[in-house]
């Protein structure tokens, strides 16, 4: 073929050209341009398997009220915070919901614009941003799962794992990836009493670990079946599948008594969701409007009663089943406070210290 024609005229690149940048900034300006939507970034556990979660329950009742659609995107706790990084330029979502230590670190990347939800003034301080960026919407702990069909009675203390009946039937999910991942090194940490034991002991539990994996929420249904007897996850996601899953049970591990070396009391830490308005959000009133929702009187009524959760709020007391069931769960239960500064500054570096420990 001739090099002549292969060679398009110039007025026809320049012509495809502008088409292209025509069509790219629609395509950039679509979701701006939909003013009746608002997209959510989330960490997975407030949806339901079969649609009767408490983000069902909310976004129908706030799509009904305001003629507001919402779109829903969802990951672990650490992927949908880089994605928020990866289209910092080009924001597409307007709400982002995750667990901490990510949503401190979404915070210190710059991805949350200041905005105090209505309610918010009910949030304890260490479930919010001191400046507004963030706030919790759901209260939430860490936790375990276990199969009550295939075990007799749930663990106790972390040791049981090491047990050869364990092998090749246990997973968490992955530290830096999943936010109940992370959970798990910052409580070993915790129960232990410190980095280097406590990454020693997961040194130990790599022999019995199935493997990586980004999401928490596909662990329960595999308790479940009996595929694994342990898993990693969170009061308020496993308690919400245990009502379809019969052989899914909740523990917590005991830590480690610092003075004697005994086995103490089982400990957990609060693991809430979060929530803060993206900066730049393309919908970013939207945005607000659907964080004033999740945290109405009435939202948050039904986090116990539909979602398995806790509320956020001080002063919604809830008194259905489920509220009872969960006080009874966590009665006896120590809860701890990390040092969210800290892990936040350190968390790459936990992270591959972890990864080396275990050879991940």
């Amino acid at each position: 073929m001739p090099r002549s024609a292969r060679i398009k005229p110039l007025a026809a690149v320049l012509g495809s050209l502008v088409l292209a940048a025509g069509l790219a900034a629609c395509g950039g300006e679509s979701a701006a341009s939909d003013t009746k939507a608002v997209t959510v970034y989330s960490a997975d556990g407030l949806k339901g398997e079969n649609g009767d979660g408490w983000y069902d329950q909310v976004f129908k009742e706030f799509e009904k009220e305001t003629g507001i659609k919402v779109k829903y995107v969802e990951g672990g706790s650490g992927e949908m915070v880089q994605r928020a990084v990866r289209e910092k330029t080009n924001p597409q979502a307007d709400v982002l919901v995750t667990l901490p230590p990510f949503i401190q670190q979404a915070d210190g990347k710059g991805l949350l614009q200041k905005y105090a939800p209505k309610g918010s003034d009910q949030i304890d301080g260490a479930d919010k941003a001191a400046d507004s960026t963030w706030t919790a919407v759901v209260g939430n702990y860490f936790s375990f799962v276990y199969n009550k069909k295939e075990l007799r009675q749930a663990p106790t203390t972390w040791d049981e794992l090491l047990d050869a009946k364990y092998r090749n039937k246990l997973q968490y999910s992955t530290p830096g990836v999943a936010g109940d991942g992370t959970a798990v090194l910052i409580k070993a940490i915790h129960d232990f009493g410190g980095k280097e034991p406590a990454l020693a002991y997961l040194k130990k539990l790599q022999a019995n670990n199935v493997g990586p994996s980004a999401s928490t929420g596909k662990l329960a249904p595999k308790v479940d079946k009996g595929e694994l007897l342990v898993a990693n996850g969170d009061v308020q996601m496993n308690y919400a599948q245990s009502k379809d899953m019969p052989n899914l049970g909740l523990w917590f591990p005991q830590a480690t008594d610092k003075a004697t070396h005994a086995d103490g009391k089982p400990t957990t830490f609060g693991l809430p969701y979060a929530a803060g308005l993206v900066t730049g959000a393309p919908h970013a009133e939207n945005g607000r409007k659907l964080l004033d929702f999740m945290l109405s009187a009435k939202a948050q009524q039904q986090v116990s009663e539909i979602g398995g959760g806790f509320s956020a709020r001080k002063d919604v007391k809830a008194t259905d089943a489920n509220a009872i069931a969960l006080t009874e769960l966590m009665d006896g239960v120590e809860i701890f406070e990390p040092d969210w500064a800290d892990i936040d500054k350190n968390l790459t570096a936990y992270v591959e210290d972890w990864k080396s420990a275990t050879g991940s």
